[in-house]
């Protein structure tokens, strides 16, 4: 199976890297890196299997192609659209977050 380029959007460039700084505030450098290379890994895993993730909130937040997958050993999620080309890494949410409200508030932003 071919790997498909990852594009981090900017949005979720900025979730990394709050949620690193919150590790690196809880843990220091070590925890922090932990969650970075986890994420990473994630983001390879979806890189060469894009339909490994869930399509369980594209409907829920009117996104055709939306899917999520979990960063193993952390509570975050990693959301994003295959394209034929590509894959857009839109958002790195913590699960007990209110995703879809966060997803609007998206929207709101980009009209």
């Amino acid at each position: 199976m071919t790997r498909k380029p990852v594009i981090r959007r900017q949005r979720a460039r900025r979730d990394l890297e709050d949620a690193a700084d919150y590790y690196y505030g809880k843990g220091g450098g070590a925890l922090e890196l932990r969650f970075i290379d986890a994420v990473e890994d994630t983001f390879g895993l979806i890189a060469h299997m894009p339909g490994i993730g869930s399509p369980r909130y594209a409907e829920a937040l009117q996104r055709s192609g939306l899917r999520c997958f979990r960063v193993k050993r952390f509570p975050y999620l990693v959301f994003y659209i295959e394209h034929p080309d590509r894959i857009d890494m839109l958002r790195i949410l913590h699960q007990r977050r209110d995703i879809p409200k966060i997803f609007q508030d998206d929207s709101d932003e980009d009209a």
